[in-house]
C-alpha cells in the first residue's frame, strides 16, 4: 500500500457512544423527539445536516437552524468526550512507523472542522496526515465514494494503492465504490453487519493486531 486513508470518529478514537449520546440528548430534549439509542446509532452517519433530515424528514429546518444545531451538538460532544479522548491502542506506534517508512496518510471523514480539529490537535497528531477531507469538502458524503476518491487524489495516489481504515458498513461501502479494500475497527460494529461487502480485508479490534502491523515493511 502507498497510503492509508482514516475515518475519524470510531477509527482514529473510540468515541461514537459519546457521538450517540450528544445526538440522543440534542433530538429529545432539544428537538422534542422521542427516539432511542439504538434509533440514533443507526441513522448516525454523513453529515449532521443529512442526520437531522433523516430523523425530521426535509424541510422540518432551514439551512441556517441545522447548521446551529449541528454546532450545538458538536459543543456537546467534545466537553463530554474531551476526558477520555485517546487514540485507539497501537495507533500512535503504527502512525509514527508508518511515516517512519514514507507511506502518506489522509483523514476522510464526515465531521465538520470544528471536530476534527479537536480531535488532531488534542492529541498532536496533524502533522502525519498530508491531506484532510471533511464534510465541508464533499458535495455528497458516504456512503458515496466521494469522500475517499477526493482523499486519494489529494495524495496524487491511485485508489487501488489507497487502503481505508474504516468504522462503519456505509464508510465501508463508499470505500468499495471508490475502488478501495478496508480493515475495520470493531468499535461501532459487529462483522456481520458488512457481510454484503467484498472489499473487507480485517476485522481488528484496534491498531494492535498482527495484520495491521504487517502493513509496514
Amino acid at each position: 500500500m502507498k497510503a492509508f486513508i482514516f475515518d475519524l470518529n470510531g477509527t482514529l478514537i473510540n468515541d461514537m457512544h459519546y457521538h450517540s449520546r450528544a445526538w440522543q440528548y440534542l433530538l429529545n430534549n432539544e428537538l422534542g423527539g422521542n427516539f432511542s439509542y439504538e434509533e440514533v446509532k443507526k441513522n448516525m452517519y454523513g453529515k449532521n445536516q443529512e442526520v437531522l433530515v433523516r430523523m425530521f424528514g426535509p424541510n422540518h429546518f432551514t439551512d441556517e437552524e441545522m447548521d446551529k444545531l449541528s454546532l450545538e451538538k458538536e459543543k456537546r460532544y467534545q466537553k463530554e468526550y474531551l476526558p477520555d479522548l485517546r487514540l485507539l491502542p497501537g495507533l500512535n506506534v503504527f502512525l509514527e512507523k508508518a511515516h517512519q517508512a514514507g507511506i502518506l496518510m489522509a483523514i476522510a471523514s464526515a465531521a465538520i472542522p470544528f471536530n476534527i480539529d479537536f480531535v488532531l490537535d488534542n492529541l498532536k497528531i496533524r502533522h502525519y496526515f498530508s491531506a484532510i477531507v471533511s464534510a465541508n469538502d464533499v458535495t455528497t458524503s458516504k456512503p458515496h465514494p466521494e469522500t475517499f476518491i477526493k482523499a486519494a487524489e489529494l495524495l496524487h495516489t491511485n485508489p487501488v494503492d489507497c487502503m481505508v481504515f474504516e468504522d462503519v458498513p456505509k464508510g465501508a461501502e463508499a470505500a468499495n465504490y471508490a475502488g478501495m479494500n478496508a480493515i475495520i475497527l470493531t468499535t461501532t460494529h459487529t462483522e456481520d453487519e458488512f457481510s454484503y461487502l467484498p472489499n473487507i480485508k480485517r476485522f481488528c479490534n484496534d491498531f494492535e493486531d498482527s495484520f495491521i502491523k504487517n502493513l509496514i515493511p
